[in-house]
């Protein structure tokens, strides 16, 4: 009988010494040399394999500790896989919440409105090198594939236009063509159903409707300003006479690997499509990413008699001043010029 007593008490004892040593094992913060660094949990992993991980990189200094509390007080299920980032020193309880809220180290990619899609190539292969997909060549090849905007516009030969521009935080090991899906899915939530229907009312296309705000997005930057700039383009065609839009020129360049950051003589008389200085019409499709701001410029244009604008040297913001004659835009390129020249200086 006292044998038993004996066993009994050191069975309690041992009981509560465990527990203490859990406890104080759960609670107690331990120190790491990680904290600088992404420890990666794999999609798919068990928790028993994360918690021996996070052994062998010294976040945990031991596994028992906290297989012990899930299995007493589950939340296995809870944990995720992630890029994590642990502080050191690091309770195994603090461990546990960072994993079950899981954390995904991102890259910011930042595309700007007016953006070709060689600019947005040149910008993805810089930033996700890890893709194989990733060199400039190939991620243009992608951009290609025009699938997926064969609803909103069957006859595009590429995406561009159709790649929204904005800002997206992306998972590193995110792929190319993840990437430009995410764009056009972008684009898709700012082309409404309506549009459609009011490109119908002006006899054009959505694929037209985006090419003319390609050509809105390059030319101004001012929201209240671009209907007007899009009246301008609407005139002109009208009129059948020359967009004049440089550019589209900068687009050929572009399209040609020869764009140096300069419009050259040579880009103005190009026979290609794009060059709007000696083709009557659209450019054959669009020569930049558009926003919302540009798409419903070119189906509201403001109603005016303008064929012309300058920039606008009065404000020197980038903003322009609007022509109905030539004779009035020959004045205002004459004050333009005298005003660029007195810059130079």
């Amino acid at each position: 009988m006292k044998i038993i007593k004996v066993l009994i008490v050191l069975v309690i004892l041992a009981v509560i010494g465990i527990t203490f040593w859990t406890y104080r094992s759960l609670n107690g913060p331990q120190a790491h040399n990680k904290s600088d660094q992404f420890i990666t949990i794999p999609p798919g992993s068990s928790p028993n394999q994360v918690i021996a991980k996070l052994t062998s990189e010294g976040v945990l200094s031991s596994e028992i500790p906290l297989k012990v509390y899930l299995k007493v007080n589950g939340g296995a299920t809870e944990i995720q896989a992630g890029e994590y980032q642990f502080k050191s020193p690091i309770t195994p309880l603090e461990v546990l919440a960072e994993l079950k809220n899981g954390k995904l180290r991102t890259v910011r990619l930042t595309v700007p409105e007016g953006f070709t899609r060689f600019d947005i190539a040149k910008r993805i292969a810089k930033q996700f090198p890890q893709d194989q997909t990733g060199s400039e060549d190939a991620v243009l090849e992608l951009m290609k594939d025009v699938s997926v905007i064969k609803d909103i516009a069957p006859q595009a030969k590429n995406l561009e236009g159709y790649m929204y521009p904005n800002t997206y935080d992306l998972s590193r090991s995110v792929t190319t063509p993840a990437i430009i899906e995410k764009m056009v899915v972008e684009f898709k939530k700012h082309w409404k159903p309506e549009f459609a229907d009011q490109a119908a009312k002006l006899n054009l296309t959505p694929h037209q409707v985006i090419t003319i705000a390609s050509l809105i997005e390059t030319e101004s930057r001012f929201d209240d300003e671009r209907s007007i700039v899009a009246s301008v383009i609407y005139n002109r065609l009208k009129k059948g006479m020359p967009l004049g839009i440089d550019q589209t020129a900068v687009y050929i360049a572009k399209m040609e690997g020869r764009w140096d950051g300069v419009i050259n003589r040579s880009d103005l008389e190009s026979n290609s499509p794009y060059n709007t200085r000696k083709v009557v019409g659209l450019p054959p499709g669009p020569i930049s990413s558009v926003s919302e701001s540009s798409i419903k410029a070119a189906l509201y244009p403001a109603t005016t008699n303008y064929i012309y604008y300058v920039l606008n040297v009065d404000k020197n913001d980038k903003s322009h001043k609007f022509y109905a004659t030539e004779a009035e835009f020959e004045r205002g390129k004459a004050a333009y010029q005298a005003w660029l020249a007195k810059q130079r200086r």
